[in-house]
């Protein structure tokens, strides 16, 4: 019966079984008890009293409850007692019906897309660049990206603080079809080193790299520390950014010289991903959704390019 148990012992399994099945034996052993005086009383059988007397003559009776309110909880019992012997819910037990969350889970997956999967499947061979110049495929694009995708970049994808804003011409891994869809099927894993693996090891260092890349941008810095921030920025951050700052995206890396921040462009906000580094993980999606949905959603999110 515990073989193939998730609980770390059989304590676990018999405190889920004792109560459940106990409660369900004291609560008949307690309807057997209160209904004991329904099936013997008569009309001229006189009813005892709770004892309680008010005002002389308004007294608390003993009645016994219906037989019908009676068959009511009779009836409850043995419904759940039935659920139990065909459904889990006594530790480990599995059920006579062998039910599973995860088998309705994929059934209910199976039948979705035998419904739907037609229609997913007759844009799958139409290239992305064409699909986001109709309204039909569009639509049911956004409808994908309404149910998968806002919880990180939000309802109007225009993102939030640590997840890309898919409106802009900004793209950290690239903007075109090919790469959209290859961002959505296999996921991305950008990684910042913090300042003790790029070697910044004074606050300075990572003051002067900050008031570079400030410079970079066009905001308001200190030249002098930007100058010596160059100096350690093309020592170490070039790598990835590049020496010009404009970022890679065959790694990932931002543009640095535009106004378009992931984390936000206030200098607290710089010094913190310079000194702590920074991991941003998109999730793949492409054993869940499939290709034809992938198709789909990636050309919506591409029909924001075209809309400049």
């Amino acid at each position: 019966m515990f073989e193939n148990s998730i609980f770390t012992s059989q304590f676990w399994e018999w405190f889920i079984i004792i109560p459940t099945v106990g409660g369900i034996l004291g609560c008949f052993a307690l309807i057997i008890w209160l209904g004991s005086d329904s099936s013997s009383k008569s009309d001229d059988k006189e009813v005892k009293t709770m004892g309680h007397v008010w005002d002389e003559d308004l007294a608390e009776y003993n009645n016994p409850l219906p037989r019908w309110w009676l068959n009511m909880f009779y009836i409850t019992l043995v419904i759940a007692s039935i659920y139990l012997i065909l459904y889990p819910g006594l530790g480990s037990y599995a059920g006579l019906l062998g039910w599973t969350e995860l088998k309705q889970y994929e059934q209910e997956m199976e039948d979705a897309d035998n419904r739907y999967g037609l229609i997913y499947a007759k844009y799958a061979k139409e290239p992305i660049a064409e699909l986001a110049k109709r309204p039909d495929a569009v639509r049911l694009g956004k409808s994908l990206f309404m149910t998968y995708c806002t919880v990180c970049h939000g309802s109007d994808a225009g993102g939030v603080p640590g997840y890309p804003n898919l409106r802009d011409n900004d793209w950290l891994w690239g903007g075109t079809p090919e790469a959209i869809k290859t961002s959505i099927t296999h996921g991305r894993k950008g990684n910042m080193p913090d300042a003790e693996t790029n070697n910044l090891n004074s606050d300075a260092d990572i003051d002067n790299v900050v008031e570079y890349v400030l410079s970079l941008s066009g905001k308001k810095h200190e030249e002098a520390a930007a100058v010596k921030g160059k100096e350690a920025f093309n020592k170490v951050c070039f790598a990835c950014h590049g020496t010009d700052g404009k970022g890679n995206q065959m790694l990932g890396a931002p543009n640095l010289t535009d106004d378009i921040w992931l984390y936000g462009s206030s200098k607290a906000t710089i010094t913190e991903t310079i000194t702590k580094g920074r991991q941003n993980i998109m999730p793949a999606h492409g054993e869940f959704l499939g290709e034809d949905k992938i198709h789909l959603l990636a050309s919506y999110i591409y029909s924001f390019s075209l809309n400049k």
